[in-house]
């Protein structure tokens, strides 16, 4: 059998992107150049004759708005797609919509940096009152108080990224059948960091550009074997 290939994207810029602020699970909409990034991407899956079998997003907008307009381009819209909040970015607590540039006025551009960028360093988390606390929301009705994230580490993040991975994908990858996963910058941060067996310290050096195709080759034994991107 030949090599099976999977697609990670994050989706296009968001309007909270544009404006600098941190979004985690607030569920933002993508901007005109969000929208352009991913009709672009598709295009370029689509000028590289990619099919797919099967794809996943999260359950915020600027993800699945994403997802949909790379399958409308490529006229595979017909595939199944999982919509799961475990793919969802990850939980910035109580900085979930304060400006990046205030918030390293405000606690100090390294502090800001672990909380951005380190494995096992958490936000400051949300109170249980907060408005911005998922249980509010109604997407999220049907799932348990524990489930609810107040804050996360990309540590936390990886855990429930894993549950997606371990039931869903890495079988169908096995299978030897293609697989898009539109997502976000963290938690595309985390399946990277278990797919090449990064290290704690030198994932904070890794960042995920918007709205560009990230191709991983597996061979039979799900090992990857190659990785390369696609842009112009």
């Amino acid at each position: 059998m030949s090599n099976t290939k999977l697609v990670l994207l994050r989706h296009g810029e968001s309007e909270w992107n544009k404006k600098n602020l941190f979004t985690g699970w607030h569920d933002i909409k993508l901007t005109k150049e969000g929208k352009i990034e991913a009709k672009q991407a598709g295009k370029i899956l689509k000028e590289n004759n990619f099919k797919f079998d099967y794809a996943y997003t999260s359950v915020l907008n600027r993800a699945i708005c994403t997802l949909w307009l790379i399958l409308n381009k490529l006229d595979q819209l017909w595939i199944p797609v999982k919509k799961t909040w475990r793919l969802n970015e990850r939980h910035y607590g109580k900085l979930q919509g304060i400006n990046k540039n205030e918030a390293i006025k405000k606690f100090g551009k390294e502090q800001v940096k672990q909380w951005r960028r380190s494995f096992n360093i958490a936000p400051p988390p949300l109170s249980m009152d907060d408005y911005r606390w998922s249980r509010f929301d109604f997407k999220y009705s049907k799932l348990e108080d524990y489930q609810l994230p107040l804050s996360e580490s990309l540590s936390t993040t990886l855990k429930r990224v894993m549950y997606v991975w371990n039931n869903y994908i890495s079988n169908k990858i096995t299978n030897g059948e293609r697989i898009i996963i539109v997502a976000h910058g963290n938690s595309l941060r985390a399946l990277i960091k278990y797919i090449e067996n990064i290290n704690d310290k030198d994932i904070v050096n890794l960042n995920i550009a918007t709205g560009i195709p990230i191709v991983y080759e597996f061979n039979n034994s799900l090992n990857y074997i190659n990785k390369y991107y696609l842009n112009n």
